[in-house]
């Protein structure tokens, strides 16, 4: 039944419809995995053991009757604790939000709910996704399937780890600068973070409004294609939801890839990029040549600058976003009986976690009187010329590719004392999101201690088929898809 565990969306769906298996067993397989090797990976905060066998045992009634919904129709996914569920708590991994019940669905979770897919339950991560390491979670820290003294990376870190352990055989996550692609690439599965606007942020907890987006995380880019197909499209309940086209992302996935242009940014090979992930990349460049595609040496000048303006920016729309967690309207409340200030202070100082403080003050400190244009107004303006070296470069080149991370999973505690080596971690993922395209982590090979290492492909607005066609033709050509945690 291990081997069971294993298996892609795409191989199980074909499962489930030729009645070998049926969505009940595989259900209770997912939560007896969970049963047994949660404890140890940390990545679940709220499972819904009877939820779960309900929608397994519908799914195999429309199966019987030849109703099925499609491809995710009876398939254990989970879901990171950012999309409010109204059966189910979501907490954000805070404090501040702990036993909070929504009373609607995010769009997301409806859009899965009708396609047929299982929810399993809500997945840990940093507290209001703030951080790179998931060693922010009010609750618990989430370890690494791969080796558990290290880290599952984040903030999407629970998300990361039940996909590569085989607790679930999909997962959403949410990205406002690498937190579905760094953590893929910590954990040696597919992340995929759309174009900004791609799928809706309805019912998204937020952290950074325009820089925040949806995406899944897989064992294999087919399978985050399949999940694509249902998350994205138009909702009128999200202003910065984009009404485009959405093509069927599965189509031409196995299309021949053709002489398509790599670019290669020199701002993404630095000194402190790790020595083995660096051979791994230029490893992947060879191989994408190999395929008959040209690889082009392009510059981003202003790379240098995105961690700067990326926590400008995030940390501004943080400490407004997070105005709203005030002990009043919903969520914990801590009253001393002093009055409304009193009130707002022990709510807010017992409720929020240290980075998430961290965060406001820098954040409100960016927005302040006297310091706006200096800083918050000046990282828009930096954004800008951001956006703009990538679309200078995508008239030279179809597709961009970098490592996904300058490091593979590290030590817990390793960065702890210093904040700034931690903010670094996301120097490689940022940038996307600053410009709002759709970037993919692929692995590309493990390091001589066996931590997974990751690829990362960038492409124009909208061209989430593009990168994922590139995506799948770097896979079918090697098997490091193919590899999975041993037995934890």
């Amino acid at each position: 039944m291990s081997k069971l565990a294993e298996q892609t969306i795409s191989e199980i769906s074909t499962l489930l419809n030729s009645r070998e298996i049926s969505s009940a067993e595989l259900t209770q397989l997912s939560l007896d995995r969970i049963e047994k090797y949660d404890p140890k990976v940390g990545a679940y905060l709220h499972i819904d053991h009877d939820g779960a066998k309900k929608q397994a045992q519908e799914s195999d009634t429309r199966r019987a009757s030849n109703n099925s919904k499609g491809p995710l129709d009876g398939i254990p996914i989970a879901l990171k604790d950012i999309f409010l569920t109204d059966d189910l708590p979501t907490t954000c991994a805070s404090k501040i939000l702990e036993n909070f019940i929504a009373p609607y669905d995010a769009t997301v979770v409806k859009k899965l709910k009708n396609a047929g897919a299982v929810i399993l339950g809500k997945l840990n991560m940093d507290e209001f996704a703030m951080g790179s390491s998931n060693e922010h979670s009010a609750f618990k820290p989430v370890h690494n399937p791969w080796n558990l003294d290290c880290v599952a990376g984040g903030s999407s870190g629970g998300s990361a780890a039940s996909v590569a352990a085989g607790l679930c055989y999909g997962a959403l996550g949410t990205d406002t600068g690498g937190s579905i692609r760094q953590p893929s690439s910590f954990n040696g599965i597919v992340g995929l973070k759309p174009t900004y606007g791609r799928i809706s942020r309805y019912g998204v907890i937020a952290f950074a409004s325009s820089l925040d987006q949806v995406g899944p995380m897989t064992k294999s880019v087919r399978d985050a294609a399949i999940l694509l197909n249902v998350l994205a499209g138009h909702d009128p309940c999200d202003s910065t939801s984009a009404d485009v086209e959405v093509p069927d992302y599965t189509d031409r996935l196995d299309n021949k890839l053709g002489p398509i242009k790599i670019g290669i940014p020199k701002e993404y090979f630095i000194k402190e990029l790790d020595s083995e992930i660096a051979a791994a990349v230029q490893e992947a460049i060879e191989l994408y040549k190999n395929m008959g595609c040209e690889i082009v040496d392009i510059s981003l000048p202003h790379t240098r600058y995105a961690i700067a303006t990326y926590y400008l920016i995030a940390t501004a729309e943080a400490s407004s976003n997070l105005a709203r967690y005030d002990g009043v309207r919903y969520g914990t409340r801590h009253d001393p009986n002093q009055g409304l200030i009193e009130m707002y202070n022990e709510t807010r100082g017992k409720g929020f976690g240290l980075e998430v403080k961290r965060r406001i003050m820098l954040g409100t400190y960016a927005l302040s009187a006297g310091y706006y244009d200096a800083y918050y107004a000046k990282a828009q303006c930096v954004r800008t010329l951001i956006r703009q070296d990538f679309q200078k470069a995508f008239e030279k080149v179809d597709i961009i590719l970098t490592p996904t991370s300058p490091n593979v999973a590290f030590k817990f505690g390793e960065h702890q004392a210093d904040p700034i080596q931690m903010y670094l971690a996301d120097i490689f993922t940022v940038s996307c999101n600053l410009a709002g395209l759709p970037g993919i982590s692929v692995p590309c090979g493990f390091n001589q201690e066996g931590l997974p290492m990751g690829l990362q492909l960038l492409g124009p607005v909208w061209a989430e088929d593009k990168v994922l066609q590139c995506a799948n033709a770097f896979e079918r050509e090697t098997n490091y898809q193919q590899r999975r945690p041993h037995e934890l």
